[in-house]
């Protein structure tokens, strides 16, 4: 089963996230098999959260990740995000053909409200994840995730149909992992 996981940084934290960082990426090597896509979204240079999407056994598997990773331990995230995904593209974000670098990347939530919406994946290029949010049983559509290069943040939102969300977010993402 796929899981999209967002840790949303708590104000401030940045200082405690740095201290943690060797035992963070010690901690997702643990889930390296498991990775879909990994990464920090951004205000600028600094981080305001961390994605990774990957596959796990179960709901409980899923929810041990988000929960044991020592930055949640510690209180660095204000919240976390947790559902069940369905990846669209079926590739990893390693897989993608524009590669780690080059162009502007968002990350692009639409939290959805009534009948599902863009469940097809859209003709554009530079999608680099592309799938549903679902319920713990993914029987319910529950909104749309998807990360991509583009242009600004505006050309980044348009992945989604904008009258068919509550509320749609766009952060700016990269590639994440150890540096090499």
């Amino acid at each position: 089963m796929e899981f999209f996981c967002y840790h949303r940084d708590r104000p401030g934290s940045m200082p405690l996230r740095m201290e943690l960082l060797a035992a963070h990426w010690s901690y997702m090597d643990r889930f390296a098999e498991q990775m879909i896509a990994r990464g920090p979204t951004l205000d600028g240079d600094t981080a305001t959260g961390s994605l990774h999407i990957l596959d796990l056994p179960d709901q409980a598997a899923a929810r041990a990740f988000a929960f044991d990773e020592p930055g949640y331990q510690a209180g660095a995230y204000r919240d976390v995000l947790l559902r069940r995904w369905q990846n669209r593209l079926g590739r990893t974000m390693w897989e993608f053909p524009g590669g780690r670098t080059g162009g502007d990347r968002y990350l692009v939530l639409g939290f959805g409200e009534g009948e599902p919406a863009d469940l097809a994946v859209p003709e554009q290029a530079g999608l680099i994840a592309y799938g549903p949010l679902l319920s713990d049983d993914g029987a319910s559509w529950l909104g749309t995730a998807a990360l991509l290069v583009a242009a600004d943040p505006a050309a980044a939102r348009a992945v989604l149909t904008p009258d068919r969300y509550a509320a749609i977010e766009t952060h700016r993402w990269q590639f994440g992992g150890r540096p090499s």
